[in-house]
């Protein structure tokens, strides 16, 4: 057992894990929505290399989020729930924080380089600019949710890069606004937050209040929608598809919004996207009945239903 500034728990190795953050790592299967919506799904070997960058953008991603935690301990501590982080629940020490620090990021690296050097350079500009927001870009409000959504949209180039197929500008428009939507509901779940206790969780907060995170949510929803049913309409994607069905599946995009909307605004609980996407049943099922027919247009062209 170990006192201050050391590791407290003897089974560290939990702790660790959490530190690591992999239940985040979901959002990493965005590196997998060119090789879906280029058709080629089933192509193994693209799919064995987005896994393997999969594997490297999880690691460098949760090199982040143990940089984040040892950036923000203190300010982790006045948290109702990221107190309970390792670092911030001494669970876990300074140095050891470090070490897996530096375990991760090079894991990361040596895995993205294995995989392919441009896959590595977009990896590298997804940890520079993330390091940025760790050493103060995170403290600028708006700027702060452009970088997490510009991540994302970085997520979707690496598995662009690694499978060699061109993304769909409407794609990258898509996964940004996405993207940038559920970063603002975060922000609106911190500021209730500030409001309750009276104490700024995160510096960036000073710029933000509920109407204009309120505003914001709904402007952002409309054009998503608005951007997504252009995309399935377009004669572009029809002419690639040799349909015209796709915009079918825009009952469950408006579906999936509508309900974050509804935890977002009424339910005041959008603290962690990932943790929803765990627990709530309707993204669940929307999201899976968006997955279902949207392949079932794209792959199986001669179903029966569409004749």
């Amino acid at each position: 057992m170990f006192t201050s500034g050391h590791i407290t728990n003897t089974k560290t190795g939990i702790p660790m894990v959490m530190l690591m953050r992999p239940h985040h790592w979901v959002k990493n299967a965005f590196l997998f929505l060119p090789l879906f919506f280029s058709g080629e799904v089933f192509n193994i070997t693209k799919l064995l290399d987005t896994c393997w960058g999969f594997f490297a953008f999880g690691f460098v991603a949760s090199s982040i989020y143990i940089l984040n935690d040892y950036m923000d301990l203190e300010a982790d501590r006045k948290h109702p729930a990221k107190c309970n982080r390792p670092l911030a629940a001494g669970t876990v020490s300074k140095p050891a924080a470090i070490l897996l620090f530096i375990g991760c990021l090079a894991a990361g690296t040596i895995i993205a380089l294995l995989v392919k050097p441009k896959f590595a350079f977009v990896l590298g500009l997804y940890f520079l600019m993330n390091l940025a927001y760790s050493l103060g870009l995170k403290n600028i409000s708006i700027l702060d949710v452009l970088i997490l959504s510009i991540g994302f949209v970085l997520r979707v180039k690496a598995g662009g890069v690694i499978c060699v197929i061109p993304i769909s500008q409407w794609l990258m428009i898509m996964i940004f606004l996405l993207a940038f939507f559920m970063a603002i509901a975060k922000r609106r779940d911190d500021t209730l937050l500030k409001m309750d206790s009276g104490v700024d969780m995160r510096k960036s907060i000073k710029g933000y209040n509920l109407e204009f995170l309120n505003v914001t949510l709904g402007l952002v929803a409309a054009v998503m929608i608005v951007a997504y049913l252009l995309y399935t309409i377009s004669p572009d994607t029809m002419h690639r598809w040799q349909t015209y069905r796709l915009y079918y599946t825009t009952i469950f995009v408006i579906a999936g919004l509508l309900r974050y909307l509804q935890i977002t605004l009424i339910e005041n609980n959008t603290g962690s996207p990932t943790r929803l996407l765990y627990k709530d049943t309707f993204l669940q099922i929307t999201l899976a009945c968006w997955i279902v027919s949207f392949y079932t247009i794209i792959y199986l062209p001669d179903f029966s239903l569409f004749k």
